[in-house]
């Protein structure tokens, strides 16, 4: 469970980077590709009737998943209200999907669909207060036997940050995740990858997670001096030969809900 998540301030820096964040979430656009083949691979046909999408910001899985299946409705649920726009543009490209659009926080919606094939989240349930009870919540709205697929993050993900700043999320690993699913979901199917970038600078790192929005776990004001700080001490620890680094772990899960 995440402690003092504030979703304020991550539904705030979410939205400001939502006209930034294809360009620089580079990893997670790539996660999307991830992630939608191995839902293909899960699901007889890639025909889904219903499917919700949790945390679509600007719809990379969105589009990932139309390109490849063949679905009748697709809820597309984001806690910016200002991402519905993104996921219409794809809806509209994949005619005759129907949209409906669920704006606000997925632990606290109540009215949600019911009778789901597909639950997919791209890069997003790091960011969940309760993970175990959103494994449950999500059960209850898929049919049995019906997939909940997502990517996340694997422990020591940007440790890089977490290091200098002292600060980070709390990133749990497959094993914990399997015992959070267990009650209600049997694993068929997951993969973990090292994605290392390369950046010019450590103030070009701080720029990338800002356009990408997951600055949005602490707020704070930079003095120089801090700022100078970060990035000696980021020069020093993370040096490359184009630079410094930024290490993302990705980590993909692949349920199916249990039949009793």
């Amino acid at each position: 469970m995440q402690q003092g998540i504030d979703k304020q301030l991550v539904r705030e820096r979410f939205a400001k980077a939502l006209g930034s964040y294809r360009e620089h979430a580079v990893v997670q656009q790539e996660m999307a590709l991830v992630l939608a083949e191995m839902i293909c691979a899960a699901t007889s046909g890639c025909r889904l009737e219903r499917v919700l999408e949790v945390g679509a910001g600007t719809g990379a899985l969105t589009a990932a998943l139309l390109d490849r299946c063949r679905v009748e409705t697709y809820v597309a649920n984001d806690l910016v209200e200002e991402s519905h726009r993104y996921i219409a543009v794809e809806a509209l490209r994949h005619r005759p999907v129907h949209l409906a659009f669920l704006a606000g926080d997925i632990e606290s919606i109540e009215a949600l669909p019911d009778g789901l094939d597909l639950v997919a989240s791209n890069a997003t349930v790091q960011w969940l207060s309760d993970l175990e009870g959103f494994f449950r919540k999500m059960s209850s709205c898929l049919k049995p036997g019906g997939i909940l697929a997502f990517s996340t993050f694997s422990p020591r993900n940007m440790h890089e940050i977490a290091s200098i700043e002292h600060a980070g999320l709390s990133y749990p690993g497959l094993a914990d995740i399997e015992a959070l699913a267990g009650s209600c979901f049997e694993l068929i199917a997951s993969k973990e990858e090292l994605k290392r970038i390369a950046f010019d600078s450590p103030g070009e790192v701080l720029r990338h997670i800002r356009k990408t929005g997951v600055n949005g776990l602490v707020r704070r004001s930079w003095t120089k001096g801090s700022y100078l700080r970060f990035l000696h001490d980021y020069r020093e620890a993370y040096s490359c030969d184009e630079g410094v680094y930024l290490t993302y772990r990705p980590l993909y899960c692949c349920f199916r809900k249990r039949s009793s």
